[in-house]
């Protein structure tokens, strides 16, 4: 206890000496009033600690799951298959053509193709790789808009599940 007091008192014995220091000495070519409403200013504002002490910061991070990965994986196949989309609808069409019948990697390779050659006529025609990046996405939003008319517009032709089993290999 006695230790309390003594350390408070140091403290405050610091605190004065410092006070002290920041407070100025009359001269004589200064009024006594600037010297004393200088005073009164100095100690009217409590004094800060000349060391403040960081506090530790503590990250919380949430394990992810299984499920995380899956969906994370689902999505960027979806981003694919997004961006192949007008490559895609056509080698469907090929596909529909009676006698052709395309397997699983011819059918990726030419929907790879066909949609650099869609991308590229773009870049072409339009100056700037960001702008014709922005009409392709609009294309490939018009083909699958167009995709998703024909699947509700046709009960009995199911164009998405087609061209899955195209994709697939299936026969």
């Amino acid at each position: 206890m006695s230790e309390e007091m003594k350390n408070e008192d140091e403290k405050v014995v610091a605190a004065a000496e410092t006070t002290a220091e920041a407070t100025p000495v009359p001269t004589a070519d200064t009024p006594a009033e600037t010297a004393d409403s200088a005073a009164v200013e100095t100690t009217a504002e409590p004094a800060q600690p000349a060391v403040s002490e960081t506090q530790p910061q503590i990250i919380v991070q949430r394990e992810r799951g299984f499920s995380h990965y899956v969906g994370f994986a689902l999505l960027c196949v979806l981003c694919i298959v997004f961006y192949f989309i007008p490559g895609i609808a056509i080698s469907f069409a090929i596909n529909q053509i009676p006698g052709v019948a395309l397997g699983a990697v011819a059918a990726w390779a030419l929907s790879a193709i066909f949609s650099v050659i869609a991308w590229f006529i773009f870049k072409l025609k339009i100056k700037g790789f960001k702008k014709s990046f922005y009409f392709y996405i609009g294309l490939c939003v018009v083909v699958f808009a167009l995709l998703i008319a024909i699947e509700v517009l046709t009960e009995n032709y199911n164009v998405f599940s087609s061209i899955f089993g195209m994709l697939m290999g299936a026969a």
